[in-house]
């Protein structure tokens, strides 16, 4: 397959277009089922910087991805497995583990990189967990996003099959955003991501603080020591351990990579500079270490 080729399959790749409407209706779904029972599940204003912050996040993706897909064409051509794993069906299924592997990755580094974490938090900043919350994607993730997932045109996998596991990802991702589905038979929630392991994950309590970052598979979480089941003695607390309490969505999408700016001016040394970089979020040269391991060690 050429570029030109290439190019042209992507663009009538119609996933995206189906998922949309999916996701919308889903949404819709969900408020008027809960309305009566759990009327505090959505908010108005909430609801519509998730809605935001999906659109502006799809805008700026459009570049990463482009250059992403170039790169992936790339190192598929000069792979040696190229002719080797092609669309069978078996390739299909490796593809299905390494994407949920790579995607893995990339969401736990996006927690414990602060850089990455700054481009990731808007998701996290919801005090409501809803199949909005789900829109509500992080901006800067999306630069460097794509990095992740590079070493599998390399395999053999071409571009557009690692493209299309990426949104099937996704596409399951979006259903474990709710509050409505409680436990899962017990087989499923031991390999699966579920709407469970992920309120753990969007939880500001210390317990849960940088857990399940699963995309499908919660296998990962389980062999890196990431995993935290949720308790039923103690209710998931959406949002940031501090939340910042603002509807605005160009603050929500920059407001930790202000946090960032103004621990590197107030730092005295070089490496102290680079340590807000680079370490976990809640790393302070002259203060508290407020960063999960360290919080969930003293509770």
């Amino acid at each position: 397959m050429n570029f030109q080729d290439a190019l042209i399959e992507l663009q009538n790749d119609k996933l995206l277009l189906f998922a949309i409407p999916l996701f919308l209706v889903s949404a819709a779904i969900e408020y008027l089922f809960a309305k009566e029972k759990h009327p505090n599940l959505y908010h108005r204003k909430d609801f519509w910087v998730s809605i935001s912050m999906g659109i502006f996040s799809s805008i700026v993706e459009f570049l990463p991805k482009l250059l992403a897909f170039v790169a992936f064409l790339y190192l598929h051509q000069i792979s040696p497995l190229k002719d080797i794993v092609e669309r069978q069906w078996w390739a299909w299924i490796l593809l299905f583990f390494l994407d949920d592997f790579s995607y893995y990755w990339f969401h736990r580094l996006n927690h414990e990189v602060r850089l990455f974490w700054a481009g990731h938090v808007p998701h996290h900043s919801s005090i409501h967990m809803n199949f909005g919350t789900a829109l509500r994607q992080g901006v800067g993730e999306r630069i460097h996003k794509f990095f992740f997932w590079l070493w599998l045109p390399l395999l053999g996998f071409d571009p557009l099959m690692i493209f299309t596991m990426i949104s099937l990802s996704l596409l399951y991702q979006f259903f474990v955003h709710t509050e409505l589905v409680k436990k899962l038979p017990k087989w499923y929630e031991f390999v699966f991501n579920t709407p469970s392991h992920h309120r753990v994950h969007h939880a500001s309590n210390i317990r849960y603080l940088d857990c399940n970052h699963a995309g499908v598979l919660i296998i990962w979480d389980k062999l890196f020591g990431t995993f935290s089941e949720e308790l039923e003695s103690e209710k998931p607390v959406y949002g940031l351990t501090v939340n910042i309490e603002t509807h605005n969505p160009i603050k929500v999408a920059s407001h930790e990579y202000t946090a960032i700016w103004q621990d590197i001016k107030r730092a005295p040394k070089f490496s102290d500079k680079l340590r807000y970089i680079f370490l976990s979020p809640g790393w302070s040269h002259d203060g508290e270490d407020k960063r999960a391991k360290t919080l969930r060690k003293q509770l």
